[in-house]
C-alpha cells in the first residue's frame, strides 16, 4: 500500500510546507474515519483513499485536491459531515466534496436513469470546478486497477461505463495516460480472450522491436542534432486497446500490424517553426507514406493537443509512425488541463485554452440540458465524446470543427440554431450539394436558407452532432406540441357541446384548478396538449365539471336483467349508470377497475352489468348496443383487487423492501407469487387491495425508487 510520506514526497516538490501539513490532517482523519472498513480484495479500505491522493499528487495538483483525494469517500461511507470537513479544511475542500458525494446519493428506478444523471451532475459540477471531474478520473483509475475482485457481472458493468463515458472524458481533458489506462483496463475486462491473445503476441516480438527502436531513436537524433535542434526521441509501443481497435477497423491480424511502435520528437525549443524543421528532417531521411501526414500544430485537436504527426517507410522497410512536438506541447499531450493547473489566491486560474476547455465541456451540458429521456441522453453524450474530426472553413476563413461524418446540417445549427431552422440547402467549395453530403477536411461551407422553412424529421437520420440533433427534436417537439394542443381544444370543445358544458366557463373555473392538480399540469396548454395527444381523453375532463349527470330517459331495462336495490346498488358498487337505474353490478376479473381509471359497462345476459376499464380487450369490438357508459360516484370507501408485477434483483432484503412501501401507503397484500427470471432477477406478482387510482400510482412510484428494482407494471388478472 502507499505511505503516505510517499505522498508528500511527491507534494513536497511544487507545493509550500504549509500546504503539506494540510494533506497529512487529512490523511489523520481519513485513516480515523474509514477505521474497521475493509474493500473486497481484503485490504483496509483506506488504501483507495490514498492510492486516489497519490495519482492526485503525481499529476501536482494543488493541496485541496489532494486532499479532497483523501476524504472523497467520507461523507458517503463514514460518519463525517460536510460540516466536519468544512471546519476542519476549509469551504475549498467542502465544496469539492460535496460536488463528488451528491454524484452517487440519489437512487433512481433503473441503470439507464441513475447513470444518466451521474454524468450530468458530473458535467455540471466540473463546468463550476474542474477538479470535481480530476478527483473522479482518479477515482475510477484505481477503482479499474483492483476490479480483479468485483464478480464478472460488476466486472463488465463498470468496464464499460469507464469504455464508454471516463475514457473518453480524459480524452476531452487531454489527460492521454489516463486514457489509455483505463482503455487497456476496460479491454481486458470486456474482452479477456482477445486481451490475453494481443499481450502474448506483443510481448513474442518485444526484444526485436527493442533493437529496432534503439536504431531508429539513434538515426533521428543524429540527424536533428546536425540541425542544431536540440530535443529528446521516445519510443513507446502502442497500447493494447489502440492496437485491438486498429485491427477491428482495418480486419487485419497482428501480423499486418507494421506500426507496433510510436515515436516521438520532443523538442526544447517553444517555437512551431523548430516542429516543422524537424519534421523536413524526418521526410529527408525516410519516405513519407501519402495520407498520413497530420497538422494538430496548425489545426489543433477539440482537446486543444498540438503535434504533427507522420508516418514513412523506415529502416528495413518497415512502417515508423513519428510525432514532433515541443516539451511544452508534450506536457500538454500528457496531462491535459491538469498540467496546466493554477492555484492562486483560492480560486482556479485557467490558461486560455484551457477556459475554452471548460467552455466546451460545459457545451457538452447546455446542449442536453432539456432531454428527460435518459437513454436518450446518454447516446448523445457518448456521440459529443467520441468523434474523428474533421476540420472545415466557414466563408470568412474561420476554422470549425466537426465529428466525422457531419453534414451541411450540423454545419448550419454550429452558427445559430435560427440558420439551422430555416437551412434549404449548401454550398460546398461554390457547388451545390445535398443536406445529406459529408464533410470532409478543408471544405469551405456555405448555408442556403428560406425563410418560413422548418426542419425535417429526416434530418434526424443524417445529421451527426449532438448539438444538431438536439436542436431539430426541440423544434419537432414544439411543432408537435402545437398541433397537439390545437387539436386537443378542439376535441374538448366537442365534448363539451355534448355534454352542455360551456368550454369558456371551464377555462376560468375552479374544476380546471383540480385538473391541473390530479394530472400535475402547469398550465391550460399542457391539458390541451395532453387531450390532442391521447393520453387524457375528453370525457375525464369533462367528470371534473359535472358532478351528477342528470339521469336522461332511456326505456325500461330488459327484463333478463336482474333487478337489485337502487340504493344498495349505489354504495355497493360505487359507480353511476347513465340512464339506467335498479340494476345489478359485478366488477370483472379480467381489468380490475379501480376508481380513477376509465370504465364501460358490458350487459351480460342474466347478470346484471359487469364493469371494465374502458381499453379493455374484452369490451373491444363488443355490440355496442350492449355497451353503457358508466362513471365513478364514491359515496363510501371500497377497496378494489389490482394486480401488480414487480422485477427486481433476487438479493436478500428485496421483498422486505418491497412489501414494507406497499404497507407504507395503507394497501393490503392478499395474494403473491414468485417466480425466477435468471440467476440474477426475480418476478413477484402480487395482489394488492386499493382504495383508487391515486393511491396505486403513488405506491407504484414509491416501489421504483427502490435500487433493486427493475420494473413495474399493473397486469391483468393472473
Amino acid at each position: 500500500m502507499l505511505r503516505i510520506t510517499d505522498i508528500l514526497d511527491k507534494a513536497e516538490s511544487y507545493l509550500p510546507p504549509q500546504d503539506l501539513e494540510g494533506i497529512e490532517k487529512a490523511y489523520i482523519y481519513s485513516a480515523g474515519m474509514h477505521h474497521g472498513q475493509v474493500r473486497l480484495s481484503g485490504e483496509p479500505y483506506l488504501s483507495h483513499p490514498m492510492e486516489v491522493a497519490g495519482i492526485l499528487a503525481d499529476m501536482e495538483l494543488d493541496a485541496a485536491t489532494i486532499i479532497t483525494g483523501f476524504l472523497h469517500d467520507a461523507v458517503e461511507d463514514t460518519l463525517a459531515t460536510l460540516k466536519d470537513i468544512e471546519a476542519g479544511f476549509g469551504h475549498d475542500v467542502a465544496f469539492l466534496v460535496d460536488g463528488l458525494t451528491k454524484m452517487s446519493k440519489i437512487q433512481f428506478a433503473s441503470k439507464e436513469e441513475r447513470q444518466a444523471e451521474t454524468f450530468r451532475k458530473m458535467i455540471l459540477a466540473m463546468s463550476a470546478d474542474i477538479r470535481i471531474l480530476l478527483v473522479k478520473l482518479a477515482d475510477r483509475v484505481h477503482n479499474m486497477r483492483t476490479l480483479e475482485y468485483q464478480n464478472p457481472d460488476k466486472q463488465r458493468k463498470i468496464a464499460q461505463e469507464t469504455l464508454d463515458i471516463f475514457a473518453p472524458l480524459a480524452n476531452r481533458l487531454g489527460i492521454n495516460w489516463i486514457k489509455m489506462e483505463l482503455e487497456d483496463l476496460a479491454f481486458r475486462y470486456l474482452q479477456p480472450n482477445e486481451y490475453d491473445n494481443l499481450s502474448k503476441l506483443v510481448a513474442k516480438g518485444r526484444e526485436e522491436r527493442k533493437e529496432y527502436t534503439q536504431e531508429v531513436r539513434k538515426i533521428i537524433i543524429e540527424e536533428i542534432n546536425k540541425c542544431g535542434l536540440k530535443g529528446e526521441v521516445d519510443g513507446r509501443p502502442k497500447h493494447f486497446f489502440s492496437i485491438y481497435r486498429k485491427m477491428q477497423a482495418q480486419q487485419i491480424d497482428f501480423d499486418k500490424v507494421y506500426d507496433l511502435t510510436a515515436f516521438r520528437i520532443i523538442l526544447d525549443s517553444h517555437r512551431d517553426q523548430d516542429c516543422y524543421q524537424a519534421l523536413s528532417v524526418v521526410h529527408s531521411c525516410w519516405k513519407p507514406i501519402p495520407g498520413r501526414f497530420k497538422d494538430y500544430i496548425a489545426l489543433p485537436k477539440m482537446n486543444n493537443y498540438r503535434s504533427l504527426h507522420t508516418t514513412v517507410i523506415g529502416p528495413h522497410g518497415e512502417r515508423v509512425e513519428i510525432q514532433i512536438r515541443t516539451r511544452e506541447m508534450h506536457e500538454w499531450a500528457e496531462e491535459g488541463i491538469a498540467a496546466h493547473w493554477r492555484y492562486k489566491e483560492k480560486r482556479p486560474q485557467y490558461e486560455a485554452r484551457d477556459e475554452e476547455q471548460i467552455k466546451k465541456l460545459r457545451e457538452l451540458l447546455e446542449v442536453q440540458k432539456d432531454l428527460t429521456n435518459p437513454r436518450e441522453f446518454m447516446s448523445n453524450l457518448k456521440l459529443a465524446l467520441y468523434h474523428d474530426e474533421v476540420y472545415v472553413f466557414t466563408p470568412n476563413g474561420d476554422v470549425l470543427a466537426f465529428p466525422r461524418g457531419s453534414t451541411p446540417i450540423d454545419f448550419a445549427y454550429s452558427i445559430h440554431t435560427d440558420l439551422g431552422n430555416q437551412c434549404v440547402g449548401a454550398k460546398v467549395n461554390r457547388s451545390i450539394v445535398p443536406l445529406k453530403y459529408e464533410l470532409q477536411n478543408g471544405d469551405t461551407v456555405e448555408i442556403i436558407t428560406q425563410a418560413g422553412r422548418h426542419p425535417s424529421k429526416d434530418w434526424l437520420k443524417i445529421a451527426k452532432t449532438s448539438r444538431a440533433l438536439q436542436k431539430i427534436k426541440h423544434w419537432i417537439t414544439m411543432e408537435e406540441r402545437t398541433r397537439s394542443i390545437d387539436l386537443g381544444r378542439d376535441m374538448l370543445e366537442k365534448e363539451f357541446r355534448k355534454r352542455g358544458i360551456k368550454y369558456g366557463s371551464f377555462v376560468k373555473s375552479d374544476e380546471l384548478k383540480s385538473v391541473f392538480a390530479d394530472f400535475s399540469l402547469n398550465s391550460l396548454d399542457d391539458l390541451l396538449a395532453m387531450v390532442g395527444c391521447g393520453k387524457l381523453s375528453p370525457r375525464k375532463v369533462s367528470n371534473y365539471v359535472i358532478a351528477d349527470l342528470e339521469e336522461e330517459k332511456k326505456e325500461e331495462s330488459p327484463a333478463d336483467i336482474p333487478v337489485r336495490d337502487k340504493k344498495k346498488s349505489k354504495s355497493s358498487a360505487g359507480i353511476s349508470l347513465t340512464g339506467i337505474d335498479n340494476i345489478m353490478v359485478r366488477f370483472s376479473k379480467c381489468c380490475d377497475p379501480v376508481p380513477g381509471d376509465e370504465i364501460l359497462g358490458f350487459v351480460s345476459r342474466g347478470r346484471g352489468i359487469s364493469v371494465h376499464k374502458a381499453d379493455c380487450p374484452n369490451v373491444q369490438g363488443a355490440e355496442t348496443d350492449r355497451l353503457v357508459e358508466l362513471e365513478w360516484n364514491i359515496k363510501e370507501k371500497h377497496t378494489y383487487p389490482v394486480h401488480l408485477r414487480v422485477v427486481c434483483r433476487d438479493q436478500k432484503g428485496s421483498l422486505a423492501e418491497i412489501s414494507g412501501v406497499i404497507t407504507s401507503f395503507d394497501v393490503n397484500i392478499t395474494q403473491l407469487r414468485m417466480d425466477a427470471i435468471d440467476g440474477l432477477n426475480v418476478m413477484l406478482d402480487f395482489r394488492v387491495d386499493v382504495h383508487d387510482l391515486q393511491q396505486f400510482n403513488k405506491m407504484v412510484t414509491g416501489i421504483k425508487r427502490l435500487k433493486n428494482v427493475q420494473s413495474v407494471e399493473r397486469m391483468k388478472h393472473v
